[in-house]
């Protein structure tokens, strides 16, 4: 294992596209010497795509026997696939092959202190979210670290600053979610959608996925949460919305609500009620065109019904939490004696207002 800090990033698409751009802009104040990523296809129309990323201080990584197509193409690889990962402090997997790359490679590559994976990899390590469950990440333990979904953030930082009382123990009787998901990313041309389209219940006792990874993500913190969730996708490509209904076991106002939320330094609160204006927002004012908070709430949709259940809806500003849990899984593996300093560089993207 090399002697400076390198973060490896596999894939190039919507997380791991803006999640390299960001550690190469941030090497400084990160403590980072190199940042270095691995695509693997060779595509001539993603060619000025991974030019900029090299543009930006990053060094492609290819396989062996992709070199050769790589190269002409123009571009001119660093390390060979292997190699990178044999030279890595952290590994990074964006694409939906995490599990498959672990079993194959990261299990047997000695030299890394961690692997993080990304939200579909359900498995892969310990799941964590930044704000979340923080304290439940193990040192010489957790070497395989699994960010769960935007979705799941978005939900689990609801429930966690709502429901939390003055003790901070969490006081929800249950959790109910519906996530109307985007149809797909705007880098993405494919899955194009005529008309909503609703999702199945996978499980009997969450629903859908992201109240199952919230529940297993608090689960960490040894706190066992009712939570159920359904999905619906609409044909946009802007930003998830949630609706939400959190059952408490104490009384609250709606006053004590907004008071929370504004507490909250990675929750964004906004008079505004259209994902287009916020969207817009952070493609304007983030950084990578990203809003890095785990959730954006209009505070005029909240109100409490019979005194206990708090309903409203809130936007999942894109995949912006899952980079920013990513950022700060990497610099938690490189800098055991704390980083709160170094992550400081990105908390002007962690927005209060939009």
């Amino acid at each position: 294992m090399s002697t400076k800090n390198i973060v490896h990033i596999v894939g190039t698409g919507t997380i791991g596209e803006p999640l390299i751009g960001m550690f190469a802009e941030l090497k400084g104040p990160f403590g980072i010497d190199e940042v270095t990523f691995h695509k693997r296809t060779p595509l001539k129309y993603e060619r000025a795509k991974v030019e900029s990323i090299v543009r930006h201080g990053a060094k492609l990584c290819v396989e062996a026997d992709a070199r050769a197509e790589f190269e002409k193409l123009g571009h001119k690889p660093s390390f060979e696939a292997r190699e990178a990962l044999d030279r890595a402090t952290v590994v990074i997997d964006c694409t939906p092959a995490g599990n498959e790359n672990k079993e194959k490679h990261y299990q047997h590559v000695k030299g890394p202190r961690g692997f993080i994976a990304q939200g579909s990899e359900h498995g892969f390590g310990k799941m964590y979210a930044r704000g979340i469950n923080d304290e439940a990440l193990e040192r010489d333990k957790d070497r395989f670290i699994q960010v769960v979904s935007c979705n799941t953030h978005n939900i689990s930082v609801i429930t966690k600053t709502i429901a939390a009382g003055a003790d901070g123990k969490i006081r929800l009787r249950q959790g109910r979610f519906v996530c109307m998901r985007r149809a797909s990313d705007l880098s993405q041309d494919n899955d194009f959608l005529p008309a909503p389209q609703v999702g199945k219940h996978d499980d009997d006792e969450c629903g859908t996925h992201h109240a199952r990874d919230a529940h297993e993500l608090f689960e960490t913190l040894g706190i066992k949460l009712n939570m159920f969730s359904s999905v619906i996708k609409v044909p946009t490509q802007f930003m998830h919305t949630l609706h939400f209904s959190l059952d408490l076991e104490d009384s609250i106002t709606k006053d004590q609500v907004v008071s929370r939320l504004k507490e909250n330094p990675r929750v964004a609160v906004t008079e505004l009620r259209s994902a287009n204006r916020i969207f817009s927002f952070g493609r304007d004012h983030g950084f990578f065109g990203r809003i890095l908070s785990q959730t954006v709430i209009p505070t005029s949709t909240i109100t409490v019904r019979g005194g206990r259940e708090v309903v409203g809806f809130c936007f999942t500003p894109q995949d912006g939490n899952a980079l920013l849990s990513s950022i700060a899984a990497t610099l938690w593996y490189l800098y055991p004696d704390g980083f709160t300093d170094r992550i400081s560089a990105i908390r002007p993207y962690l927005f209060r207002e939009v």
